[in-house]
């Protein structure tokens, strides 16, 4: 079975929720293969005034699982991840809005959204992008 790294908030609290981005009117989560990546981004949302996401090493198929309960989509960013199109590009750049899931049973259901918008302007965001290309 496979670890894999995926962000949360609040991590075990009551409250705890996972990272997710809105791709569409789907909501991805995003497991790292290597914690070095996920830290990398966790320290991206943090810039952008997200609360700061805890890294946390779970089983890949949980992860599956839980996703598959609450009708989220999860992606797996490789080692050594490079971009090759724009959806792969999007997931480099930290999202506008966030959504709080703070039940992990599988019988899970999506909670309501929760919007932030963001101050940052596209240059800064592509500042950001770029950075991270650089990094990976």
């Amino acid at each position: 079975m496979m670890r894999v790294f995926v962000l949360l908030f609040n991590a075990r609290t009551e409250n705890e929720g996972i990272h997710t981005i809105s791709v569409g009117d789907r909501n991805l989560v995003l497991m790292f293969e290597e914690e070095d990546d996920a830290t990398r981004y966790a320290l991206l949302l943090e810039a952008q005034d997200f609360p700061t996401p805890a890294v946390e090493s779970l089983n890949q198929e949980e992860v599956e699982n839980f996703c598959q309960g609450a009708g989220y989509d999860c992606y797996l960013i490789p080692q050594n991840f490079v971009p090759q199109n724009d959806f792969e590009r999007l997931l480099l750049a930290p999202p506008e809005k966030n959504l709080d899931q703070v039940d992990w049973s599988a019988d899970a259901k999506p909670a309501p959204q929760a919007e932030e918008e963001s101050d940052m302007s596209n240059a800064d965001l592509d500042r950001i992008r770029r950075q991270l290309e650089g990094l990976l």
